[in-house]
């Protein structure tokens, strides 16, 4: 074990005891000190869900990345284990940054972008991005003897050596194959393909899909899988322009949707779907179950918009696990079933005709998993306002003539000039509208129409504030399941 790994393990064993259980949301993950960005090696390894992340244990804001990580036998209990990587050679000098893993036969396969800096002949330094191997049993790895074994000499012509990172692995028909992000001849994002027999010798099998400046600057964290009987591509934008309400300025998360000649290692891309429209969620990553679920989880923080407490020992949050389904054409999006194991004190109501602002008895709370039913024709706008007091609230806006969902966290607590509202619209089926909602002591997700849309977005609202306000102006019928989550 290197002296920067032993290091790492060390300190972090020493300082996550310093963090109250009380101060860490309820049924999100978090990481246990320090600073967390993307997930990475999200995987299923001897019957257990493995999380791997992007981590700097030594402070809360961004540093030389290390590799934390965690397990769990149903994506809501979490195990911290011991850091994985440490940046402790000479080609990952600079950071071990975002990868995958894979469950090969015993062993438990990292693939990860190692950061070198160089010397260019002017005296100048610069950075390369190449893809490399570690092998271990679950806690913990040897970094391959053969790395970096997928470098930039690998790339079609163009491709930038800077900005080649973020592999995802799997193995099929017995060849591991394995997409990273790159930066193209053109200046723009592309999702290259490789494969290997061994691990230790790839090749060069294809691009896969090229953003041709159409969709952001360069595209980070690739996915690719198959899903029902389409293949999808995902891909985290950097540098969007905002198209309506569909896209917004800066980093996005998309779904690109198409068909896959395995043969030729050809992906055909039929249609692209934005993946959560909150306003902190980016890198995401999926595995597929034991059980053959495709499950997700991303990064719970915006980087050009960040949001989080200069007084906590750790920083940010992963999205709670979700499952996909393609139907009719569009990925939908709902919490893992396993949440449903942790409800508590169900609190019902039906058909409750809202006008003036109302809070219902037995709805409130900060670690809540809620849906609502909103039914009618003769308002403009319902309201509900979570996280609430006297001082402190945010609030949820569905203006059903002009069919927009809004989220707005404003009063939510927080001093800084951060952006704090975004909208999405909404189907509207028959003057119904269905909201499922997760809301955590940090956090809400809400779940539109059994997932067809979801927003994202975190709140650092004092934990007292537990209200939950209902408003409409006009009669609108309502239907609510609440109940408490406790883990």
């Amino acid at each position: 074990m290197s002296e920067l790994l032993k290091k790492a393990r060390e300190y972090e064993k020493e300082m996550k005891e310093r963090v109250r259980t009380a101060e860490r949301p309820v049924f999100h993950f978090s990481n246990p000190i320090g600073w967390m960005n993307d997930p990475n090696g999200f995987s299923e390894y001897q019957g257990e869900h493995h999380l791997f992340y992007q981590y700097y244990p030594y402070d809360i804001h961004w540093g030389p990345m290390h590799w934390g990580h965690a397990k769990s036998k149903d994506f809501v209990r979490w195990e911290y284990l011991e850091v994985a990587l440490a940046p402790d050679e000479k080609y990952d000098g600079q950071g071990v940054f975002s990868g995958s893993a894979l469950e090969d036969g015993e062993k438990q396969v990292l693939i990860y972008t190692g950061v070198e800096e160089k010397t260019a002949e002017n005296g100048e330094k610069y950075a390369v991005q190449n893809q490399c191997i570690a092998v271990g049993n679950g806690t913990d790895y040897e970094k391959s003897v053969c790395n970096p074994v997928i470098t930039g000499d690998l790339l079609p012509e163009g491709g930038s050596r800077t900005d080649f990172r973020d592999p995802k692995i799997w193995k099929e028909d017995g060849r591991y194959f394995t997409v990273a992000a790159n930066r193209s001849a053109d200046g723009s994002g592309q999702a290259v393909l490789f494969y290997s027999d061994d691990l230790e010798k790839w090749s060069f099998g294809s691009v896969l899909d090229q953003s041709e400046n159409q969709v952001g600057e360069m595209w980070e964290c690739p996915d690719f899988f198959a899903l029902n009987d389409a293949h999808v591509l995902v891909v985290s934008p950097i540098g969007m322009y905002a198209e309506g309400l569909e896209f917004h300025n800066g980093n996005n998360v998309v779904f690109l949707i198409g068909k896959y000649e395995k043969e030729t290692m050809h992906f055909t891309r039929t249609g692209i779907q934005n993946m959560d429209y909150g306003l902190d969620f980016y890198a995401a990553q999926t595995m597929q179950t034991n059980d053959g679920r495709r499950v997700m989880i991303a990064w719970m923080q915006s980087w050009d918009n960040p949001m989080y407490p200069e007084d906590f020992l750790w920083s940010a949050m992963m999205t709670f696990p979700r499952e996909l389904k393609l139907r009719e054409g569009r990925i939908c999006q709902m919490p893992v079933r396993e949440l449903e194991n942790y409800r508590k004190s169900e609190v019902s109501y039906k058909d409750v005709c809202i006008e003036k602002p109302v809070e219902l008895e037995g709805i409130r709370g900060r670690a809540v998993d809620m849906t609502l039913t909103v039914r009618g024709s003769e308002y403009r706008k319902f309201r509900m306002r979570a996280a609430s007091d006297e001082k402190f609230y945010t609030e949820i806006i569905y203006d059903r003539e002009d069919g927009v969902l809004t989220f707005d966290r404003t009063h939510s607590g927080h001093r800084k000039d951060t952006i704090s509202t975004r909208s999405i619209t909404v189907d509207q089926k028959k003057d119904l509208l269905k909201l499922r909602i997760l809301m955590d002591l940090y956090s809400i997700e809400i779940f539109v129409n059994d997932g067809e849309k979801v927003m994202t977005s975190l709140i650092y609202t004092p934990a007292q504030a537990q209200g939950i306000v209902f408003e409409s102006n006009g009669k609108a019928y309502l239907d609510v399941v609440k109940y408490d989550i406790e883990v």
